[in-house]
């Protein structure tokens, strides 16, 4: 089938900046597609993040130019695994044919994104108010200490019921790991606390893949992967490998979502699906 391709590039300011280990990301910059045929329209997003292991924006918007203005099939079904983005964007706007540009989501649960650092301490309320009762908190960004102390006092603050996730972004060394660890198995096991933490995201550098592993069987507190499988190729690797724990999963960025699908389906693999702060037409 032939289909009327166009794209757009787009540039969005965040509301407050996102501080990683990694540093400040201020901009969201992506590409919005729209193919039409005489089904309908369907939209697409290309948001991708060279850092966390896609192609670079330039890289999505070169391929996008070299595309002519009509499509196929084959064309959406052909594009490379280097462009994992590009993959997500097309097949999305493929998959929407016919049907509204936005639909409504499913009932899903979310949790809430806290600030790095202090911050945290006066986010979380908003959040609770708005109706999250789990919480992902950026840490390795300041000083372990300063931070830990930090999280002694949310793990002391935050509401009954009340879940917190730690991502690190591989941003940890290993006696700080081992720390984040230990300190958040000591949590979980207190019943006077009324916190639970879920599990801690990534503590090490992709590289450091053995010593997460090694890691996960040493406490009680569970580990997830996240940047270690940014795209399929890289998520399939880690279940051979032996991955048993959780695996945080981008759709936006890991690639193709047909084949993302069939993976999911064929491996009872424990999945978080996080955003890559897409507009709403990605998400």
């Amino acid at each position: 089938m032939v289909y009327r391709f166009e794209f757009r590039p787009y540039q969005l300011r965040f509301k407050r900046s996102l501080v990683t280990c990694h540093g400040v990301w201020s901009t969201r910059d992506g590409i919005i597609l729209r193919l039409t045929n005489e089904t309908g329209t369907g939209w697409g997003e290309i948001s991708p993040i060279s850092w966390f292991g896609s192609e670079t924006l330039e890289q999505a918007l070169d391929f996008c130019r070299q595309i002519p203005g009509e499509i196929t099939d084959e064309t959406i079904f052909s594009i490379p695994d280097e462009l994992p983005a590009c993959q997500f964007g097309f097949e999305s706007a493929l998959g929407g044919l016919g049907s509204t540009p936005l639909p409504t989501p499913p009932s899903l649960t979310y949790s809430g994104l806290l600030p790095a650092g202090e911050a945290a301490i006066e986010a979380w309320q908003t959040l609770w108010q708005q109706g999250y009762s789990t919480f992902k908190w950026k840490i390795g960004v300041h000083e372990t200490q300063e931070e830990l102390e930090i999280f002694e006092f949310l793990t002391h603050t935050l509401p009954a019921s009340a879940k917190l996730r730690l991502d690190a972004n591989g941003g940890l060394k290993l006696q700080e790991a081992h720390l984040w660890l230990w300190t958040c198995d000591n949590v979980n096991a207190n019943d006077e606390l009324p916190v639970e933490v879920e599990f801690l995201e990534q503590p090490l550098s992709v590289d450091q893949f053995q010593e997460m592993l090694e890691l996960s069987s040493c406490y009680a507190t569970a580990i997830a992967l996240d940047e270690s499988v940014a795209t399929l190729n890289q998520l399939a690797a880690c279940v051979q490998k032996g991955w048993q724990e959780i695996f945080v999963i981008k759709p936006g960025i890991v690639g193709s979502p047909s084949r993302l699908r069939q993976f999911c389906q064929q491996h009872d693999i424990d999945a978080v699906f996080s955003s890559v702060f897409e507009t709403a037409i990605g998400r």
